[in-house]
C-alpha cells in the first residue's frame, strides 16, 4: 500500500505513487460511484464538480492503514482522524486555480487517488501544479488509474484540474496535524469570543497608538489579539505590554522569566491562528522554542493543545 513514493519540492512539496493500493481496494473505491444519493453538486466559477463524504463507507481497518502510511510518509504527528471524500467531474467541468491553506482547525495533508480506467490525455482532468495564481504550469500529473498524489496543504500549494472531456473519479484522503485539530479550533474561538480592545490594560494605549502610526493594521491588529490572550489567561500589565510589542515585532521577549517568555510565544501564536491560518513552518519554529520547558498551569489548556505529546 502506497509503497515507492516518488517526492519533489517545486512547485510546493508533494509525492507520488503509481500503483497506490491493490485491485481489490481499488475495486471497492470505485463502488462508492455507483451510489446516486448525497451528492454535493459544486458549480461555481471556478470549482465545478460533485462530491460526497464516503467515510462511513469505508471499513475502519484500511483507514487506519492508509493513515498510518502517510504518518510514515511524511513524519507528521497525524491525529486518529480520516475524511474521505468521492469527487466526480463530469464532461465540461473545471477546477480552477487555488490554495488549500489549512485554516484554523483544518486538515493539513490530502492524498487524492485516481480511479480512471483506460485515461487518454484527450480526456483532460490533469491535476497541473503552479507555483502561483498567474505562472505557467508547472508540474502536470495525468489522472491514471490507481495513481496517487499525496501535498501538505499550505497558503502557496496552488493546483487547479483541466476541463474534462470523459468523467473523471477520484478519492480524496485527508488528514489532520495533531496541533490543529477541530478540538483546538473551538478553544481558540472561545478564547476570543467577543473581543474588545477596550478591556486591554489603559497602560497599553501610549503604546499602542505609537505602533498604530507606523505599522500596518494587520500587524497591531495581530498584536492586539494576543495581548487579548494574554490578559484572559490572566497575566499582568507588564507581561501584556511585552506580549503586544513581541507580537508586532518592535522588541523581541527574551527568555530570562521562562513563564512570561512561554506566555508570549503562545499569545502570538493562538493570535496567528485566529487571524491567518495553520502554517507547518512556523509551528515548528514554535515547538522547538518551547521544548524543554514547564507548562504552567495557567497556560495548560491552552498549550496541551497547541504543543501535544
Amino acid at each position: 500500500m502506497l509503497s515507492q513514493s516518488k517526492h519533489q519540492d517545486t512547485p510546493f512539496p508533494f509525492f507520488l505513487v503509481d500503483s497506490a493500493f491493490s485491485e481489490e481496494q481499488c475495486a471497492a473505491l470505485e463502488g462508492l460511484f455507483l451510489q446516486d444519493a448525497n451528492w454535493q453538486h459544486r458549480d461555481g466559477a471556478f470549482y465545478r464538480c460533485s462530491l460526497r463524504d464516503v467515510t462511513e463507507e469505508i471499513p475502519a481497518t484500511f483507514q487506519t492503514e492508509v493513515l498510518n502510511r502517510m504518518r510514515e510518509i511524511t513524519g507528521l504527528p497525524l491525529v486518529d482522524r480520516v475524511l474521505i471524500t468521492a469527487q466526480r467531474m463530469l464532461p465540461g467541468q473545471v477546477i480552477g486555480i487555488h490554495s488549500d491553506r489549512p485554516l484554523l482547525g483544518y486538515e493539513i495533508l490530502r492524498l487524492v487517488l485516481q480511479l480512471n480506467k483506460h485515461w487518454q490525455p484527450e480526456d483532460g482532468g490533469v491535476l497541473e501544479l503552479f507555483s502561483s495564481p498567474e505562472s505557467e504550469v508547472v508540474f502536470s500529473v495525468n489522472p491514471e488509474y490507481n495513481k496517487a498524489f499525496g501535498f501538505i496543504l499550505n497558503i502557496n500549494s496552488y493546483h487547479g484540474v483541466t476541463e474534462v472531456t470523459q468523467p473523471r473519479q477520484t478519492v480524496v484522503f485527508n488528514f489532520w496535524h495533531a496541533a490543529n485539530t477541530p478540538e483546538l479550533a473551538t478553544h481558540i474561538q472561545t478564547l476570543f469570543t467577543q473581543i474588545k480592545f477596550s478591556e486591554l490594560p489603559i497602560s497599553l494605549d501610549p503604546v499602542a497608538s505609537a505602533a498604530e502610526m507606523t505599522l500596518p493594521e494587520e500587524t497591531t491588529l495581530h498584536a492586539g489579539t494576543a495581548a487579548i490572550a494574554l490578559q484572559r489567561w490572566g497575566y499582568d500589565e507588564q507581561t501584556i505590554e511585552i506580549g503586544y510589542l513581541h507580537s508586532t515585532g518592535i522588541s523581541i521577549c527574551n527568555r530570562d522569566d521562562a513563564e512570561t517568555y512561554a506566555a508570549v510565544l503562545l499569545a502570538d501564536w493562538v493570535a496567528y491562528l485566529y487571524r491567518n491560518s495553520f502554517d507547518l513552518a512556523q509551528w515548528q519554529i514554535l515547538h522547538r522554542q518551547l521544548a524543554g520547558i514547564d507548562t504552567f498551569t495557567r497556560l495548560k489548556p491552552t498549550w496541551h493543545l497547541c504543543l501535544p505529546e
